[in-house]
């Protein structure tokens, strides 16, 4: 799949010849994803900078008695992806998130970090009551988006993806839990695989994206963010089993899948993690 392929196919026409979501999202080309979402900004117009001026603003609707700082944030430009995770464009984080938008097939790139300390032991963290998506849930070490940029966007390929991805995950580990670069070199990061799934979250808000997991280990100092983060724990794999059992307790749903689907097995090879690295996209959807 190109992103200058020319095609009529529309994700409404998609439905209504009856498709599944996975069949409407593998159908649409750049050309389509374009047409079908007038904010994204095509790849040769992007500026390079990460965020969108004015996009999202307190007055908006859509953000009544969410916080400042959060709404901030949903100006960032995200990668605006292809099924085939080829970059088309770059869209808000607010354009990106929105179910009606998720659900006519905008996918975007992301990654989740794992970070393990030296007795194996995982860094959960709770997202603020403020994050306007998945509040109050607990997730993995750290889980974010690669920024429409050169530094986090990459060349097309994948392991130039990669390295952009490693980028991001340096960045919002130091924003979100104040854990400093000379922690977690880029180089330490393990990517895995990549997952692409679909998931709604509150009222009008949702993901849907290709993921990029990495395993990182270190003993970091961290700060957290309060505006980002509410809680921190370190677990091991059976601690976290236990707090799945919780009925008290509610995680993000990419968390929840990457566990059920690969942690479980990573956990006990954390030094012989080659074995289970992929380049394929896991398809959840």
């Amino acid at each position: 799949m190109t992103t200058t392929t020319t095609s009529t196919t529309t994700s409404s026409t998609i439905q209504a010849h009856g498709q599944t979501y996975a069949e409407l999202v593998a159908g649409l080309t750049g050309s389509d994803i374009l047409r079908e979402f007038p904010e994204v900004i095509p790849l040769a117009r992007t500026s390079g900078v990460p965020t969108s001026a004015g996009s999202a603003t307190a007055s908006d609707e859509i953000f009544e008695g969410h916080d400042e700082e959060q709404i901030r944030l949903m100006e960032e430009l995200c990668i605006v992806l292809d099924n085939d995770d080829k970059p088309v464009g770059a869209g808000t984080k607010k354009l990106c998130h929105i179910m009606e938008n998720i659900e006519k097939g905008l996918l975007h790139r992301a990654f989740s970090v794992f970070l393990f300390n030296d007795e194996g032991k995982l860094l959960l963290q709770q997202r603020a009551s403020e994050k306007i998506t998945f509040a109050d849930m607990w997730t993995n070490t750290c889980c974010s988006h690669p920024l429409a940029v050169a530094a986090e966007m990459g060349s097309g390929d994948l392991p130039t993806s990669i390295d952009g991805a490693r980028v991001a995950a340096q960045r919002k580990l130091d924003q979100e839990l104040g854990i400093k670069a000379k922690y977690v070199p880029l180089e330490d990061f393990k990517f895995l695989t990549r997952i692409h799934y679909k998931a709604p979250s509150n009222g009008i808000w949702g993901e849907h994206e290709i993921d990029y997991i990495f395993i990182i280990r270190a003993n970091p100092v961290v700060e957290p963010n309060p505006n980002e983060v509410r809680d921190l724990k370190y677990v091991s794999a059976e601690e976290l089993k236990a707090m799945f059992k919780d009925e008290n307790l509610v995680f993000t749903p990419w968390f929840k899948l990457i566990c059920e689907n690969y942690l479980f097995k990573w956990w006990d090879h954390l030094d012989n993690l080659d074995q289970f690295k992929s380049e394929e996209i896991d398809r959840l959807v």
